[in-house]
Order: C-alpha cells, then structure tokens, then sequence
C-alpha cells in the first residue's frame, strides 16, 4: 500500500462524491486546505492525478474514474470488517431509540439498513419529534439520537453527521396563486403569512423554519404556529397560510391533492443532520452515527 492512509482514501471519496473540496471538508470536518493536502498525498503515492481542478470545476481524470470504481468496494468492504469487530467487541444489542422530524428520507433509510445489518443484534425504534420540540426528547433522555432540521446551538447537544442538504419548498394551498408556479423566490415570502413553530422549540431554530424577514429586508407576516407538521399541512390545505419544507418532506407528501409543493430560490438549503445528547452517548449511537456517514460516501 506503500504507506497510503484510511483518511487520504475517505478524503478522495467525499470529494468524488461532492465534486466540491469545500463541501467534502464539512463531510470530513475537516477544512479545504486539508482536503487537498489529503489528496496531494494521495495522488503523489500513486503517481498521477485523480482529480482535475479548474477556477470553475472539480472533476475525475479517466484514471480517477477507474480508481474510484474499483476502491469504493474494498473501502466498503474493510469498513464492514472493522464495524463488525467493533460490534462484537462492544457487544451492540439492545434497543436504539431514534427521533426523526417529517420523514425518513433515503438517506436515513439507507443508514438504517447498514446499521441493522452490521449490528443484527439490536432493535430500532423510530419516534416522530413534533416540530415544536426539537431538542427536548433527547434533553430527557427519552431518545438516543434525532434527526432534526439545522440549526442545532445546543450546549448539550452533539451535531453528528449533516444530510440532505437541499433547495426548500413551499407549500401552498392547491387554491393559492403560487400553486401553479415552478418556483418562487425568497422575496414573495412577504406576501403573505408563513405557518410558523409553536412550543419550546428553540427561538434561533424557529426563526430558521419560519423566518421574518426576506433576504432583502421585508417584512414576512407571521401566520398560525403549530406543534406539528400535519397541523401545519392542514392549516396549508386551508389556506391559512405557507410553509416552509425540506425537500424531501414536500416529495413525501407531494400526493396531497389540497397542497402544492413549490421550490423556492434565494433561501440557504435546508439540512438534516444526527445529533446526540453529550452526555448520553451509547455504542449504538457511535455505530449509528457511523452508519449515516458512510451513507453519505
């Protein structure tokens, strides 16, 4: 192997993956300048280039294609052998209680059938957190692990891996103006008022879901705050209001015939990311949180 290291190999990876050093740095949290140190190392053992760096592009040479199709399964495969062990060694049974907010996405489904199969022993358990409590589940020791909609500023919370990072969606009455249109912007949010979060839900994660101001400066108006998300799809359905959505909410319900899925521009993506309370950290969640990450490769 001439020396080549793990971390040189899951750097190429993520960067194949997001074409992007910037993006494969937050994977890896690690920064951009170590993702092409990583990648420097690694293309000088093997003697040639990997990657093509532009002003405007990241791409694969033929011989990064190559190496990419024939390493993604031996790194699959050595992963699979050390988890195993890990496994066995922590003896990994028992019950993991995951929170999840809107849906399991593929992502999450994906990470979830890994972690099953390589810890056959234990059992998942899936809870819907209702919007208007993020954090609190875990904060009681109620969950294990969540997946929740970023932000996440809690103290005692842990950020794990960060998933599905997509465009937002709004969703409309099927009756609403905007129902018809491929896409609006971050601006016409002003136009009328946005369902926003009730409850203890933290007031910067709130602001996020359901902010008050455009991009630009003007004013949103507030519409109805709700504890869940089927309240705030029927009050959508109702058209008393819009709201804001990940993108994979808006698809999974996206057979609603009373609401209409738009996606909006000019807003930052919405994310998902695995948090865990830091002072109750199990070895399940550490396999499970493992599991999610390499979902992403």
């Amino acid at each position: 192997m001439s020396g080549i290291e793990i971390r040189e190999l899951e750097a190429f990876l993520v960067l194949a993956r997001e074409l992007h050093f910037g993006r494969a740095g937050e994977r890896l949290y690690v920064s951009q300048s170590r993702v092409s140190q990583l990648l420097r190392s690694l293309e000088s053992r093997i003697g040639a280039s990997l990657v093509e760096r532009t002003s405007r592009r990241v791409g694969l040479t033929p011989l990064g294609e190559r190496f990419l199709a024939e390493l993604r399964p031996a790194y699959d495969a050595l992963r699979d052998s050390v988890d195993n062990a890990r496994a066995a060694a922590r003896g990994t049974g028992g019950v993991l209680r995951i929170g999840f907010q809107g849906t399991v996405d593929d992502y999450l489904a994906g990470a979830l059938t890994l972690f099953q199969e390589r810890c056959p022993g234990s059992t998942i358990e899936l809870v819907e957190i209702p919007l208007s409590d993020p954090f609190g589940p875990l904060q009681r020791q109620e969950l294990d692990a969540a997946v929740v909609l970023l932000p996440v500023e809690e103290e005692d919370i842990v950020l794990g891996p960060v998933f599905s990072r997509q465009p937002q969606t709004l969703a409309v009455s099927a009756r609403h103006p905007f129902a018809a249109r491929e896409s609006v912007t971050a601006e016409e949010l002003a136009e009328g008022p946005l369902i926003g979060v009730n409850g203890s839900a933290p007031a910067y994660w709130r602001r996020a879901q359901a902010p008050s101001r455009t991009p630009g400066g003007r004013r949103v108006p507030p519409g109805p705050a709700v504890n869940t998300l089927q309240e705030g799809l029927s009050l959508t359905a109702a058209d008393r209001g819009t709201m804001l959505l990940c993108r994979s909410t808006a698809d999974y319900h996206a057979g609603r015939r009373s609401v209409a899925f738009v996606p909006v521009t000019g807003l930052p993506d919405s994310e998902l990311g695995l948090v865990w309370h830091r002072d109750h950290t199990p070895p399940l969640v550490t396999a499970f949180a493992s599991a999610v990450s390499e979902t992403l490769l």
